[in-house]
């Protein structure tokens, strides 16, 4: 597994400078490597590139714009939390066990969730 590598701001930096600096390039190795290890995002992010700019063209109006974009959002959003989940699973261990059966079958299952909710949010502005 690849070192993370450590960011060092400039001092003369403001504090909330150097803080939005320092999480923007954390969150971007998160999103890099989520792309690159699970086939599952690669597939979601794909997707998205495709619904969101049909959600900018299809969409009558703002608020229904923000609920189709927003919905293929939260997609990603519970997918990098089901990731983080998986991980941290399997660094604790790698053998079998009930309970990490369970947590990783939760986290699948919230995955599953937010995609019907995706859907159904996609269907009842585009067709209803």
């Amino acid at each position: 597994m690849a070192k993370r590598k450590e960011f060092n701001p400039d001092p003369n930096d403001s504090f909330l400078r150097r803080r939005i600096i320092y999480n923007t390039k954390y969150s971007i190795n998160g999103l890099v490597s989520t792309f690159k290890n699970e086939e599952a995002f690669r597939i979601e992010i794909f997707l998205a590139l495709i619904m969101i700019p049909l959600g900018f063209y299809l969409a009558p109006e703002g608020v229904s714009r923000l609920l189709l974009i927003g919905s293929i959002v939260l997609v990603l959003i519970v997918e990098l939390l089901n990731t983080g989940l998986e991980n941290l699973v399997d660094r604790v261990s790698l053998e079998k066990h009930e309970l990490s059966g369970r947590v990783k079958d939760q986290g699948s299952a919230a995955v599953f969730l937010s995609i019907c909710l995706c859907g159904f949010v996609w269907i009842m502005i585009l067709f209803f």
